[in-house]
């Protein structure tokens, strides 16, 4: 087991692996009570090491070393030292064969990293450093072997052998037993290498390459599950010809394999050839998911798909370029989900979450950069500044350079640097070569932590016509960086007209048929733009497109957000204008808790319920009142109570006069035939049932009984739990109770149903006050093993239902430190994940951040922390 007291480890002193392996022969004997691996490394000096090294060292943990033979002579204990977590071979020579025999125990691996059971089957799970659970390996990703694995185990209970690349040979052996043998042809960091076996059902497909190659096309579920593959498989499908044609990336392998597994700690992971997936995030029929889940899924078959080209074939040299393969990644599957989909509606749910979540963790004790400097425990850097502020800077990338020039970028990195382990500079270098701009500055980006803040100020030259916009950036501290230098930002405007038109946008008093929008490219502290040839003043629309992951100060007033809700071009902007009119409302009340709630809200709101004309995938997303995390995270020192309470009477208020429109757009959204996951059909929906739970916050009796007559009678999982979460969040307690009753009585022996049955409850201060969470924890479907379950529950409960964990009392904190501590030694990673909520404790007024840091040091002194919770949480104390 690793150790409680971690180690700084620092890019500053990276070094090339003084050893590389060629190949790597693996033989995985699974049984009941263990596994034996046989893994024969062939090894060489690495060249481009200084060539001093006398001592193989190799990664371990939790392994039980049987053998270890250097070219085919057994090796004595005086060879050898494998104390601690290293295996060291002395005085090795400069190219060898090293044979290494170890016992392993995946049925007791409640870690789930390296090689662990679930629901019966073996499965594997390597990123970051799993590997070194499973065997002695230089567990490092810029180490990159070809893999040759056999499996053996009983045919009988496990008929499915499953490992990376192509099976080149499977036979029977006695005893019942019988083995396969997969071979990869592309060499890769151990942190790709996958195995499944289990008795598992085979859907199969097939796609054909724009060159003309047939794909096999494999997904492998637990008999239950069978009947839920459909819509991952052809996803799959869409994800492998879109990026044929968008990236002119074909699949590499003769096979493309994908299996479900109820106990992950991630979503999916990208083995090569064999993606490993969380059950929820892979499983789907209309009866048991919902449309967010349809297209949730659909965007994670298309991440880890496009891994194949953007994490496999070209890899991270080493961790700290993280963000090299998942925020390059999460930008391809964002494009994707933008063409099969609304691109507004999914821009707008990417910012929603990065200004809620990213933006809290920029301003938090865990800040860090794009590419960090430094870190104790790799997996507390699978954080949302990787993943999605790095999808965001590749997507500034792409705004600088176009598209065209951005496509010619990612052919020359691809090309480049297929089959090597490299970093974030080599990928901007590949932009810049490709297109020949300086991204010198740019790179900024990479290497300072937190958010840039954008004061805005505007003036009109009414004389003159010309209206000045002067932007000011600036960039907090965060820990261990101050005095920040200014960053390179796309900062797209566009100007509106008292009629609603978009102007030209003409920057000198000759310039012609100028544009109606601009990417302004700030790179001082502070610029000065001039718009000339304009009569009036107009109205700005800054940031169109959320187009950088910044903060914008102006002083806006209700009357400009209501015309920008009414007539932006930009379909983000006037949703965005929609989130902060309503935000100015809600904060009034929160500083004023008697005074009435402006009026002009809601005919703004009425505007948007009336007006059939309407994008209404647009209006659905528009209709959605800011979330109580966002304006905790919008606030200075958040009172918790008050904006629950505010936006409460916000809520009601709009329900209460636009009765009648929500009324009408609940039946005119009434979606009969086929179910379909159609943006169209995806809009009417959430508009019905965001219209039915605004009726059910009022007690509305008409819509208790239409929303008793949609649970029963829906034949999708979408309106059933739209009614579900409706009735739950009404103040119809019966009506409440029986149909949480029914619901998992109908759906009880469906472990993903039954996650949105807990989660549901968990999050809703109607549901899930403390008391019926520990309920909810001793329900028999409550797992502690399963992350789905302790997600759903526990992390549902301090995530989202704030009131509640944020009580007065602080037992909402203490109840969190309590189940860390408790998980921490069962599975460090999620008790590490679920600390986060308690991190921003000086966020917050003396008498909750103080409770908020005693829950913190009660984990703290906990004996044998893990390395995980120890980093999030010292570093959290401290900072």
């Amino acid at each position: 087991m690793r150790t409680s007291q971690p180690q700084t480890i620092y890019l500053k002193d990276y070094k090339v692996p003084a050893f590389v392996v060629d190949h790597v022969d693996l033989r995985f004997e699974l049984f009941e009570d263990g596994a034996r691996v046989h893994s024969l490394l062939s090894v060489r000096r690495n060249p481009e090491s200084d060539g001093t090294e006398q001592n193989l060292e190799l990664d371990g943990d939790s392994l039980t070393l049987e053998s270890v033979q250097l070219d085919g002579r057994v090796l004595s204990e005086g060879d050898y030292d494998n104390r601690g977590e290293k295996l060291v071979v002395s005085s090795v020579p400069d190219q060898f064969e090293l044979s290494v025999v170890t016992w392993i125990e995946p049925q007791n691996n409640t870690r789930l990293e390296g090689l662990y059971k679930s629901s019966g089957m073996f499965c594997t799970q390597c990123e970051a450093e799993g590997f070194r659970c499973i065997t002695y390996f230089p567990d490092r990703p810029d180490v990159m072997a070809r893999f040759r694995t056999r499996i053996e185990a009983d045919k009988s209970s496990y008929p499915i052998l499953l490992s990376n690349g192509n099976d080149v040979e499977k036979g029977d052996l006695d005893n019942g037993r019988h083995y396969v043998t997969w071979e990869d042809p592309f060499p890769k960091p151990s942190y790709l290498f996958a195995l499944v076996a289990g008795d598992l059902v085979e859907k199969t497909d097939n796609f054909r390459t724009m060159s003309g190659r047939d794909i096999d096309l494999r997904m492998y579920v637990e008999p239950r599950n069978s009947e839920k593959c459909d819509h991952a498989m052809d996803s799959l499908k869409r994800s492998m010809r879109w990026d044929e044609e968008v990236y002119g990336r074909e699949y590499d392998l003769d096979i493309f394999m994908i299996v479900a597994v109820d106990d992950f700690n991630m979503g999916a992971m990208e083995n090569k050839g064999l993606n490993i997936f969380n059950s929820s995030c892979v499983l789907a029929s209309q009866e048991t998911a919902t449309d967010v889940a349809f297209q949730r899924i659909e965007s994670i078959v298309a991440h880890e798909y496009f891994h194949n080209w953007s994490g496999n074939r070209v890899t991270c040299r080493d961790w700290f370029q993280l963000s090299l393969k998942e925020g390059f990644t999460v930008f391809r599957d964002s494009q994707f989900s933008s063409d099969m989909g609304s691109p507004t509606v999914k821009r707008i749910e990417d910012a929603a979450m990065l200004r809620t979540a990213q933006f809290a963790e920029d301003s938090g004790p865990m800040a860090h950069p794009v590419r960090p400097q430094s870190y104790m425990e790799i997996s507390n850097f699978y954080t949302l500044t990787i993943y999605e502020k790095g999808c965001e800077v590749v997507g500034m990338i792409h705004t600088l350079l176009g598209e065209e020039m951005f496509r010619k970028g990612s052919d020359l990195y691809f090309e480049r640097h297929d089959g090597q382990a490299v970093t974030t500079d080599d990928f901007v270098r590949a932009m810049e070569d490709a297109s020949g701009r300086d991204l010198s500055q740019f790179r900024l980006w990479y290497e300072q932590a937190g958010t840039p803040e954008l004061s805005v100020q505007d003036e009109f030259d009414e004389n003159n016509g010309v209206y000045r916009l002067t932007i000011e950036q600036s960039i907090p501290d965060t820990p261990g960086q101050t005095d920040k230098k200014p960053q390179h930002i796309p900062f797209a405007i566009g100007l509106l007209g008292a009629d609603g038109k978009a102007l030209p946008l003409n920057l000198s008093r000759d310039e012609q048929n100028a544009p109606t929008e601009r990417i302004l490219e700030l790179t001082d502290s502070a610029h000065t733009f001039e718009f000339h040839g304009l009569e009036h003043r107009p109205v700005p629309s800054l940031l169109r497109h959320f187009s950088a992951p910044v903060r914008v100060q102006y002083d806006w007033t209700r009357e400009q957000l209501t015309f920008l809700m009414s007539h932006d071009g930009d379909g983000f902007n006037r949703w965005d204008a929609g989130q902060k009119l309503a935000i100015d409302v809600i904060n009034s009340l929160i500083e004023n808790p008697e005074l009435a709630v402006d009026g002009g809200l809601v005919e703004a709101y009425r505007g948007l319920l009336s007006d059939e004309s309407l994008d209404q995938a647009l209006v659905a997303k528009m209709l959605q009142l800011p979330t109580e995390a966002y304006l905790i995270e919008l606030s200075a020192q958040p009172a918790v109570q008050a904006i629950h309470s505010a936006r409460e009477k916000v809520l009601g208020k709009l329900a209460v006069d636009l009765r009648d429109e929500l009324l009408a757009c609940y039946h005119r959204n009434t979606v009969s035939g086929e179910y379909r996951v159609t943006p169209e059909d995806v809009a009417r929906r959430s508009l019905r049932n965001t219209a039915l739970a605004w009726l059910l916050h009022i007690g509305d009796e008409e819509a208790r009984s239409f929303a008793l007559t949609q649970y029963s009678g829906a034949d999708n999982m979408t309106d059933r739990m739209g009614a579900l979460r409706a009735l739950v969040g009404s103040d119809f307690e019966n009506d409440r109770e029986s149909t949480l009753a029914d619901f998992y009585q109908r759906f009880q022996k469906d472990p993903q149903v039954v996650e949105q049955w807990f989660s549901v409850q968990a999050a809703s201060s109607r549901t899930g006050s403390l008391a019926q969470i520990r309920q909810l924890m001793e329900h028999p479907a409550f797992d502690w093993k399963n992350p789905n379950k302790i997600r759903s529950v526990i992390g549902a409960f301090a995530g989202q239902n704030l009131p509640a964990f944020h009580a007065e009392d602080g037992s909402g904190y203490q109840f969190l430190a309590e189940q860390i501590c408790r998980l921490d030694d069962s599975n460090p990673q999620i008790a590490a994940r679920l600390v986060s909520p308690l991190t921003r404790w000086r966020k917050f007024a003396t008498v909750h951040g103080q409770k908020m840091k005693s829950a913190l040091e009660t984990v703290r002194d906990k004996q044998g922390l893990s390395r995980d919770v120890y980093e999030v949480v010292h570093k959290s104390l401290a900072g």
